[in-house]
């Protein structure tokens, strides 16, 4: 048992490397989804404008996420615009502005999807009632979305959560990359060493992932009834 390379996760320092990536993992994808929540409800109200200029603008950013793949953009930002405009950005900084800005575009789509789901008649009531447009988005639409929000917004944060495995591809040093580092030294010595360590990962997203996709289930389950 121990030659098939399970003993390399308790040698030395490699599980502490392993916890210290999913730190950043976890940082990462924390800090983006603070920003989404945020500016994710912001620019949805904004989005419930009849405004057709502003309508066009966010759907095309919107769109451009849902497009073009993550990854895709992780290479843009990191690789092709500080080549062409000379300057240059940390991996996890890029990290940070691709999360964010895919986080924000899905999040403002939720919320503007709960608030024009709304009744019609929650909008006259508040009219006829005398609440400004500002009253009326803080007392009556928006206290009603977020209840709609919640369950999607947990699904999107266990995504982004799934999706931090792509910034090995820009050199993060995350939990994935970490396990790469780990199996590259061991594989010649321990030909299974990427079953355990892989394994291993596999187990800390789960940790992480499936309690929060029960969550959200259970919220829907609860609010549907």
């Amino acid at each position: 048992m121990l030659n098939s390379g399970i003993n390399v996760l308790f040698e030395g320092l490699n599980m502490q490397r392993l916890f210290e990536g999913l730190l950043i993992t976890l940082r990462v994808a924390l800090i983006a989804v603070v920003i989404t929540i945020v500016m994710g409800f912001m620019i949805g109200i904004i989005r419930t404008s009849k405004n057709k200029l502003i309508q066009v603008i966010f759907k095309i950013y919107l769109e451009l996420f849902r497009i073009i793949p993550i990854l895709v953009w992780l290479f843009v930002i990191y690789y092709i615009i500080p080549a062409n405009f000379n300057f240059n950005l940390s991996s996890e900084a890029v990290a940070l502005i691709v999360f964010s800005l895919w986080g924000v575009a899905e999040m403002s789509d939720i919320v503007r999807g709960a608030i024009i789901s709304l009744p019609r008649h929650q909008i006259e009531s508040s009219k006829a009632i005398g609440l400004s447009v500002v009253q009326m988005y803080r007392f009556v639409l928006i206290p009603q979305a977020i209840k709609r929000t919640i369950p999607p917004m947990i699904n999107l944060a266990t995504r982004m959560i799934k999706t931090t495995a792509l910034l090995t591809m820009i050199g993060v040093i995350e939990v994935i990359k970490v396990g790469q580092q780990i199996i590259e030294v061991n594989n010649i010595t321990y030909p299974m060493v990427a079953f355990w360590i892989y394994g291993f990962i596999f187990f800390l997203y789960f940790c992480i992932c499936f309690p929060l996709s029960y969550f959200s289930r259970k919220l829907e389950q609860k609010w549907a009834a």
